[in-house]
């Protein structure tokens, strides 16, 4: 039996344990780099919403409906507009209603005017936010494990492929256009090299996010198995909440707050930044308890939280910032849980992600690409590909292609779907899920070579019709986006431009292909002749 050297032991665990979750890792990847722009995504699937623009009396306005529509509740809760999401969202929780996750009734705010809007339902960017890390349709906690198992395998990847380049910037400085296997090898290099801080971080970070999934039972025992007291984060505040003296209805209805324009004038003074958010507890009594949150954050430690004000009902400022110093094992977990979340980034920052996250994308299907090439030049004197490269060739046309069909899919159904149907949301991942079926039951039929060309056109003809779609048919599109301020449609069909060129590129260059054939291989073809 042939000894392996230190290298060729991590090559061949590189290569491994790539492509065992190849495909589910592309699907992760994916769906986590859309989800940099979760917020963005949603708001263009919801038109109703495109013409609204931030007003500095948003806040007062929203607390207004809110007292016109439940004066009573237990509960307020006002999420202001901001760069990444125009709207105000604002929830109540009724009185009597019990207070579990999910409960309460969510509305969607005009910031200028006031007025209640009722979107069209979707689930928008939310969908890629949790089929990224819980996928869909299989029971969750199973669905973490194998996302938990793909991630710790893409570490191993990562950690394996490093030692196997002993010439790994080398490499990346190094391309041969037209090589073929050559070729794939020097892109899966430079993609892997150019992020490859990011690949780590993102990588490493995702197994934090994880690590209940792999170690639960420390928190088993200290929760006595409760995992929603453990991470519901509003423990705290919600006990030292329940300990205030109840009030009569009589009493609700008889006490009121510190008029909003006042209360909302004195954070303003308070804090560096806008106000992102508020939530009041028993409002419009004299036990309302008031916490107003700026946007954004100034430091990754607090998970890109920003500033917190606690007010009482007459007005008096109760906390500020109130943060305790965290031990240093908390600090470094949230440091890395908030830059693989990136809740504290600006745009042009998610911008820089977004792009790290489409190498990483491309890094993992130039691997499952390459994998294929190599074993098929190997079994050229074949008359017929074996069933393992055939199978693999058909997963990686169906995931690589397939994936982002099924996406452009989502957003289509999103566009045509009656507005009215019944549980529309729902038939907008039944049309994603069966465009991605579809995509793998086309190559089973088609030549290798021409599942790819037609999976690559479709791709790129869907992104330029929807762009052409929005044109036609919406008020904002590409052409007035940006003297309207409404940047996220502007920028999400320039995006779709962008790949509709990427993957009429990609078509180009596959449907000029032509195997490499190496020099000793045409002396032998010429010997034989003569």
């Amino acid at each position: 039996m042939k000894t392996l050297s230190f290298r060729q032991a991590n090559s061949w665990l590189h290569t491994w344990s790539g492509l065992l979750v190849g495909w589910l890792l592309y699907a992760i990847f994916l769906t986590g780099t859309l989800s940099f722009f979760n917020n963005e995504i949603s708001v263009w699937m919801k038109p109703e919403q495109h013409s609204f623009v931030a007003d500095q009396h948003s806040a007062e306005q929203a607390l207004t409906v809110l007292n016109k529509l439940a004066p009573d509740a237990q509960r307020w809760s006002v999420r202001l507009p901001s760069v990444r999401d125009n709207a105000t969202q604002i929830s109540y929780l009724a009185s009597g209603e019990k207070d579990e996750r999910g409960a309460g009734t969510s509305l969607l705010v005009n910031p200028q005017t006031g007025e209640v809007v009722e979107p069209r339902d979707t689930r928008g960017g939310s969908f890629f936010y949790r089929f990224h890390f819980q996928l869909y349709g299989i029971p969750v906690l199973t669905a973490r494990w194998l996302v938990a198992l793909a991630t710790m395998f893409m570490f191993v990847a990562i950690i394996s492929g490093v030692i196997t380049h002993k010439k790994i910037f080398k490499d990346f400085f190094t391309f041969r256009p037209a090589k073929g296997q050559r070729s794939w090898l020097d892109a899966h290099n430079a993609t892997a090299v150019l992020a490859l801080p990011f690949h780590f971080m993102i990588t490493y970070s995702g197994l934090l996010l994880l690590m209940f999934v792999f170690m639960p039972y420390g928190m088993n025992k200290a929760y006595d198995g409760d995992r929603r007291q453990f991470l519901n984060e509003s423990e705290v505040f919600q006990n030292r909440m329940a300990a205030r003296p109840s009030l009569s209805s009589a009493d609700l209805q008889q006490k009121m707050m510190l008029p909003f324009a006042q209360l909302i004038a004195d954070a303003n003074s308070q804090l560096q930044r806008p106000i992102g958010s508020i939530l009041i507890q028993q409002p419009n009594t004299e036990a309302a308890h008031i916490e107003i949150r700026e946007s954004g954050a100034n430091t990754i430690v607090n998970r890109g939280r920003g500033a917190r004000l606690v007010y009482n009902a007459q007005g008096q400022l109760l906390e500020k910032d109130d943060a305790q110093p965290l031990a240093v094992s908390s600090a470094i977990y949230n440091v890395f849980t908030s830059l693989h979340l990136i809740r504290f980034a600006d745009v042009p920052l998610r911008w820089l992600f977004f792009i790290s996250g489409w190498l990483g994308t491309a890094m993992v299907a130039t691997g499952l690409v390459m994998w294929v090439n190599k074993r098929q030049t190997q079994s050229k004197k074949l008359k017929t590909l074996p069933k393992n490269i055939r199978a693999v060739h058909i997963l990686n046309v169906g995931t690589i292609t397939g994936l982002a069909i099924a996406c452009l899919g989502f957003f289509w159904a999103n566009r045509l779907l009656p507005v009215e149907l019944t549980q529309r949301a729902t038939w907008e991942i039944n049309v994603f899920l069966l465009c991605w079926l579809a995509c793998f039951i086309h190559p089973l039929f088609r030549s290798h070579k021409q599942a790819w060309l037609e999976q690559l056109l479709l791709l790129a003809v869907l992104c330029v019709a929807l762009v052409f779609y929005n044109l036609v048919f919406s008020t904002y599109h590409l052409l007035n986006g940006i003297g309207t301020g409404q940047w996220i449609v502007f920028s999400f069909d320039c995006t779709l431009l962008a790949f509709a060129l990427l993957s009429y590129w990609a078509f180009l260059k596959v449907k000029n292909y032509a195997p490499v054939v190496r020099k000793s291989a045409l002396k032998n073809k010429k010997e034989l002749a003569v």
